[in-house]
């Protein structure tokens, strides 16, 4: 059964299963909200649950959408987010192939541009976005670490970019740093983060509190960058 709320000024739909259970259960994933609700509960009950569980329940969910936002299918007509910004494949005026930002009021060009688009299969999309987001991610990287190497007063290290599954960035006893090529879909408040936190390493390879201090000390808002990149983890 499928059914809606207002919480915290947001419409939610959510399904609620009845079941041989003794309280009510939240449970959120990929699908949404689902309530498990005991037999003989009615909805204005299951109502004064959500209310008060209403700010873990929109985090939540807003930390699911983050994950579908980084979500890739490779689709002519999928939207590519670069730096936080909404991307897609696009003709230019020479009838090639190109990445362009992406408007939400593109309408009858839009629909004149796909019918001219030749046609791609999955594998070639991808191909054609990868080499794209690795060379945006190498430009955006170096720049970064350039200013932030700077600031933290040490040499400017090399840099590979990563396609590790559960880590942003990383830094080795050479003093090689890696970073995720993933971070170039995200904002750049949290490229930054990322790029300082691997470059603090190279000072203190540990989570000391000089560590934090390091980081702290370029980066002031860091704990807040921290939360937003475990919603996208």
């Amino acid at each position: 059964m499928l059914t809606q709320t207002i919480l915290n000024g947001r419409e939610i739909t959510y399904s609620i299963k009845r079941c041989k259970r003794k309280s009510i259960g939240l449970k959120i994933d990929h699908q949404g909200l689902c309530v498990s609700v005991p037999l003989q509960t009615v909805l204005p009950h299951v109502e004064i649950i959500l209310k008060e569980k209403a700010d873990w329940i929109t985090k939540k969910l807003e930390q699911w959408e983050n994950k579908k936002s980084l979500a890739i299918s490779w689709t002519r007509d999928a939207i590519y987010p670069l730096l936080g910004e909404p991307w897609r494949i696009a003709l230019n005026s020479s009838g090639e192939i190109e990445m362009a930002r992406h408007f939400s009021n593109e309408t009858a060009n839009m629909t004149i541009a796909e019918q001219s688009m030749p046609q791609l299969d999955p594998h070639q999309i991808e191909k054609f976005v990868m080499a794209w987001y690795s060379q945006q991610a190498i430009i955006c990287f170096k720049q970064r670490i350039v200013i932030y190497a700077q600031a933290l007063n040490i040499s400017v290290p090399p840099f590979r970019l990563s396609r590790a599954k559960t880590r942003w960035g990383s830094c080795n006893s050479r003093g090689l740093i890696h970073l995720n090529w993933r971070l170039i879909q995200m904002p750049l408040h949290l490229v930054d983060y990322v790029v300082v936190h691997e470059l603090s390493h190279l000072i203190e390879m540990n989570h000391s509190a000089r560590f934090w201090k390091l980081v702290g000390g370029v980066y002031l808002d860091y704990q807040a960058a921290r939360k937003q990149l475990k919603d996208y983890a």
